[in-house]
């Protein structure tokens, strides 16, 4: 039969269908399809009219459609660009691009102008209720329910006010598995396009896609194709695993190839699920999953973002290098016994420096009670760790923790990096505007790392937020609300820079609710666990059998070194060393060591280190301020010539940013060109 044959035949059906539901009240078998009759049946038992068109229908206050925004905020910051995106393709074709909640509450829409009006007359629009208990069949509420994408066209939506449009809608999920909410694209139903359908999958994908990302940023990730060449592209499967191995997220993808229910996720470990193992798996290497009850699959390991030693080292990102071309020879795993039953993941703390634990214990309380913390240290000395620790175990982990190093962000840039801006607002703006680092944190931490090198002139915008808790984006007029938890970071004292009319006296008694220290890790007292458990984490990111033991000559040399660079320092170090390990050897000795890492560790005295360790001296013993920065100055200079004038490799060793040794540079007087 031709399709248009067919066509026909299905709106006579329909059409059949819909004049026995208003005439009866019941819904007819046999004359449409299953998914729709279950929807016309739950749309009848809510007690709905499909011909009713005078009530209202429900709309949520202001206040409550603010709470919800407030509440969905990663849900809507990894959704916009997706619209904005999907929106591009469809411009002016009368068409709108809409996203709901999990209930079923509309958050955001993007739409031609022709088309808003007449969508407007149904409350198709930020605010409206469109669950299937409110509206009837119709493509968000329906997709809700059956847990699938769906398309509702015409006639097919119960409610008959309803008839005019033409949507396709698909269910996005979380990592976890859980429901985020439906992306939905509607238009008038005469403009109907088969192609609609597939667009609104493949973007609801996407937008799962980047939630998966933005939520494991810490886990290791494996890839998942059915070509090998898929990996690291669009449309790949996605796994989040814990340390030893734990599925803690799957994307949609992943969860339909490896037959995973969302149940599952967070309660079986890669072997159970794969049969690889991951201490077995070097991170890069592509291996091939073939089991006999699901198609073969391509996967790799990438290892995305570690944290170094004791809960307290410094996050080091690694990104794994894509293949060049397919593995020479693919390894297929043995299927696991059924009976294993692998130990759930610890959770305890390693045993930490007394004076670390303290600070931690301290900042936990206060930032119950949504004190800000103000983290003092050396740079390296593993603040922004404790930071994340403290977002980590209170009640804002599930929310967004945003980082901003204030000494890295250019200062031209610095403004609308935190605040935000309008689209528009200045050259090179971005169409849509951008809400901004700070507007990102809402709803969870905020952390404002080397806070004492914020421009002066930023520091009274940030005040008015900190009093306001709202927030204006440049070029704009009308504040945002905000709600985080603050916690800022800084290697100087806030107070010399009062005095010296360098920093805000306001703004440091907002940011300093309680001030917590990290100790360098000169001074640690768990040197040794620190370094142990930087091995463990390090063999393990390398796919070593095991984490190395040191020679006890290298292990008393590390331990009497000064470490200006601190925890930082030290991982750089013992990673290099673990790269140069031959394949045979377990234990790391002198020859494993850089030649000048290894002549700064015999021979001190000779050393840029030495130099740091000149001007911490200095501060201890209260030197006047400018004999301080002369040494200072004296240091950094040493740094510069001993490493050849190489700005990133002086910086590393100084434990700075390399802007902030620009401008030391500068100030001081020296030529340094970026």
């Amino acid at each position: 039969m031709p399709l248009s044959a067919n066509l026909s035949a299905a709106a006579a059906d329909l059409g059949l269908a819909r004049r026995w539901l208003m005439e009866s009240g019941e819904v007819p078998s046999g004359l449409v399809d299953e998914s729709l009759s279950r929807s016309w049946e739950r749309s009848r038992h809510a007690g709905l009219s499909p011909v009713d068109g005078l009530t209202e229908p429900p709309l949520c206050a202001d206040g409550e459609l603010r709470q919800a925004l407030s509440a969905e905020h990663d849900f809507l910051a990894q959704a916009r660009p997706v619209m904005d995106f999907v929106f591009g393709q469809m411009r002016d074709s009368g068409s709108l691009v809409v996203l709901s909640d999990a209930r079923g509450l509309l958050l955001h829409s993007l739409g031609d102008a022709d088309f808003l009006s007449r969508a407007e007359l149904v409350s198709l629009r930020p605010g409206a209720l469109w669950h299937e208990a409110d509206r009837g069949t119709n493509a968000i509420g329906t997709a809700l329910a059956e847990r699938r994408a769906t398309v509702i066209h015409g006639a097919e939506h119960y409610l008959e006010r309803n008839s005019f449009l033409t949507c396709s809608a698909a269910p996005v999920f979380g990592p976890a598995g859980q429901l985020r909410g439906v992306l939905d694209i509607s238009g008038d139903h005469r403009s109907r396009h088969p192609h609609t359908f597939a667009l609104v999958r493949s973007a609801a994908r996407m937008i799962e896609d980047r939630l998966f990302h933005a939520r494991h940023t810490h886990e290791r990730i494996v890839r998942l194709h059915t070509l090998v060449e898929g990996l690291g592209g669009v449309g790949e499967g996605l796994l989040a695993l814990s340390e030893d191995g734990w599925v803690v997220g799957a994307n949609t993808l992943a969860q339909q190839w490896l037959q995973l229910e969302s149940a599952g996720i967070g309660a079986c470990t890669l072997e159970q699920l794969t049969g690889a193992r991951l201490a077995l798996w070097p991170p890069g290497k592509v291996m091939r999953l073939a089991r006999a009850d699901r198609p073969s699959l391509y996967a790799r390991l990438d290892v995305r973002h570690a944290a170094s030693a004791s809960g307290f080292g410094t996050h080091s990102v690694t990104h794994t290098p894509t293949p060049a071309s397919a593995p020479t020879a693919p390894v297929t795993p043995t299927t696991p016994s059924s009976s294993a039953t692998p130990t759930a993941p610890p959770h305890a703390h390693p045993e930490l420096d007394p004076r670390v634990q303290e600070a931690l214990s301290r900042a936990r309380r206060v930032q119950l009670q949504g004190i800000a913390v103000l983290v003092q240290g050396e740079s390296g000395s593993g603040k922004e760790v404790l930071a994340r620790s403290l977002h980590d175990e209170g009640p804002r982990a599930h929310r967004p923790f945003v980082a901003v190093n204030c000494a890295a962000l250019p200062e031209g840039l610095i403004e609308a990096e935190l605040f935000g801006y309008v689209g528009g607002a200045f050259t090179g703006a971005r169409r849509e505007g951008s809400p901004g680092r700070i507007r990102d944190a809402d709803g969870g931490t905020l952390f404002l790392d080397e806070i004492g090198d914020m421009p002066l002139s930023l520091q009274a915008r940030l005040l008015r937020v900190l009093q306001d808790r709202a927030v204006v984006p440049v070029g704009g007029s009308k504040p945002v609300p905000v709600d985080f938890q603050l916690v800022s970071a800084t290697h100087h004292q806030l107070k010399d820079a009062i005095s010296a009319g360098q920093f805000r006296e306001d703004l440091y008694w907002r940011l300093n609710g309680l001030t917590v220290t990290l100790p360098p890790l000169r001074e640690r007292q768990d040197f040794h666990a620190v370094v142990h458990q930087m091995l463990t984490r390090i063999a393990h990111d390398m796919g070593l059998p095991s984490a190395p033991e040191l020679h006890p000559g290298l292990r008393q040399a590390l331990a009497a070194h000064r470490w200006p660079g601190n925890l930082r320092q030290l991982h750089g170090v013992l990673r290099t060393a673990c790269a140069l390990l031959e394949a045979d050897a377990h234990s790391l000795d002198w020859r494993h060591l850089p030649e000048d890492v290894a002549d700064a560790l015999r021979d001190p005295a000779h050393s840029a280190d030495k130099a740091s360790a000149t001007v911490e001296g200095a501060i201890d013993a209260r030197i006047p301020e400018a004999n301080l920065r002369r040494l200072s100055g004296q240091a950094i200079r040493q740094v510069v010539a001993d490493t050849g004038g190489n700005m990133s490799e002086a910086a590393r060793r100084l434990g700075i940013s390399r802007n902030t040794l620009y401008r030391r540079l500068k100030d001081m007087g020296s030529p340094a060109e970026p």
